[in-house]
């Protein structure tokens, strides 16, 4: 994990922190929120590092000559992001397949290239896009498919406060828009407990 202490960002962060608490009518000198300004403008950094990762870089760093040509699918990878609309958290699983023209990736960078979007101010659908355009870009396979299932605080803790609601998001290129049996034949695998 990078260490966010001691730099400059943090620390302009950190004073606006302090601000916003005592905006919101507590007392950032009380006990227990001595440290709490630093402590979320880490916590911030974290959650939006995206912004400092290349995705294309992390899947070129592992791409590999095969003459595979079935569907590959990583399931279920944990999503953490942020709305941009309200700043507060989404949460779910994504399941990214392609089809290789030639070449794969090393199956870790997919989740990360997952990460290096969701950790930044984002949209479900655009999300779900970014990802899929990466994956298509780098690789350039015969198709690629990427579904997103979430639930949105800012629709649970607020607003509507609908706790149980969950957001589907999907985004499919080549064989998986053109033939509808490869379609079907990932969401079943995505719907199947294999393991």
């Amino acid at each position: 994990m990078t260490d966010f202490k001691n730099t400059e960002r943090t620390k302009g962060l950190s004073n606006k922190y302090e601000a916003i608490i005592r905006d919101l009518g507590e007392d950032p000198t009380r006990e227990g929120l001595l440290k709490t300004p630093e402590r979320v403008a880490e916590a911030m950094q974290f959650l939006t590092k995206g912004y400092d990762e290349n995705p294309d870089d992390i899947v070129k760093q592992a791409i590999f000559h095969e003459e595979y040509s079935e569907m590959v699918i990583v399931k279920d990878i944990e999503v953490y992001s942020l709305c941009e609309h309200h700043m507060l958290p989404f949460f779910g699983k994504a399941h990214v397949a392609y089809i290789p023209n030639g070449k794969i990736v090393g199956l870790s960078k997919i989740p990360r290239v997952v990460d290096a979007y969701a950790r930044r101010l984002q949209v479900q659908e655009r999300l779900t896009i970014e990802i899929r355009d990466c994956i298509q870009r780098t690789l350039n396979p015969q198709g690629v498919a990427v579904v997103i299932e979430a639930s949105h605080m800012c629709m649970q803790m607020r607003g509507v406060q609908k706790q149980n609601s969950v957001t589907t998001s999907s985004a499919f290129t080549g064989l998986f828009l053109k033939n509808d049996s490869t379609r079907k034949e990932f969401i079943n695998l995505v719907q199947a407990r294999l393991h």
